[in-house]
């Protein structure tokens, strides 16, 4: 149980310091001289979760904290059958809890209008109004990236340590690609906590934010298993 508990508290931080950092530091409209961290602020913010938690509890449950890494791990053979289940159920719940505590602080302001409480969508609910295609592509593409590179930086291989650095920094850039695109998902966990209080279009269009991140974690593992297979 300790690796299912490691997973729900590794989520609950990466919602509530993500999406938190983009409800409630990203801008602020009603302050007459202050500027809110913006873009990339909140893709440091979610690569800085991951990062920090990948040291405190990756030696645990390894650190997954997304339905869709823990798809790709079991695809690209890292990660047995029997436990996806598990690690899925905690990291929606560790998701869903991270969205409530920030829920409770983001009503303490008296003016707070949830608006899409950090969502992701596209069409009109696309930070920059891209289409369901643009928004399919972004999802399928940028998880394929993020599953190859927890792959290589993990593997036997690879320089020892360094792993959850390049793990954060790749989630940092890719929140910085695809941010204007779908507010960046490329974890279902991630995109059904914060929907369930957005409500509404987050959750009609919540769909997509759990099919294409497996179905980009699945290419992922798929080329590195071909890429990165030692030659015998």
């Amino acid at each position: 149980m300790k690796k299912y508990a490691a997973e729900f508290i590794g989520t609950f931080w990466l919602v509530l310091g993500g999406c938190g950092s983009a409800v409630l530091a990203a801008a602020f409209p009603d302050a007459a001289n202050a500027v809110g961290i913006g873009h990339l602020g909140v893709a440091l913010a979610f690569g800085l979760t991951v990062m920090t938690m990948a040291f405190a509890i990756g030696h645990i449950s390894g650190c997954h904290l997304n339905p869709a890494v823990s798809v790709g791990l079991f695809v690209g053979g890292r990660f047995p059958s029997k436990d996806l289940p598990g690690y899925i159920f905690s990291q929606v719940l560790g998701g869903i809890a991270g969205a409530a505590v920030l829920y409770l602080i983001a009503t303490g302001k008296p003016d707070f209008k949830m608006g899409g409480f950090a969502s992701n969508g596209f069409d009109e609910f696309s930070p920059g109004k891209y289409s369901m295609m643009a928004a399919v592509v972004t999802e399928i593409a940028m998880t394929a990236a993020f599953i190859l590179i927890i792959l290589g930086s993990t593997d036997k291989r690879a320089p020892k340590g360094l792993a959850p650095v390049a793990i954060g920094l790749g989630l940092t850039l890719i929140h910085l690609i695809s941010i204007p695109v779908t507010n960046t998902s490329v974890n279902p966990a991630r995109s059904t906590a914060v929907a369930i209080f957005a409500g509404g279009p987050a959750i009609s269009q919540l769909w997509l934010f759990w099919v294409a991140p497996i179905v980009g974690a699945t290419i992922g593992a798929v080329i590195y298993n071909f890429i990165g297979e030692e030659e015998k």
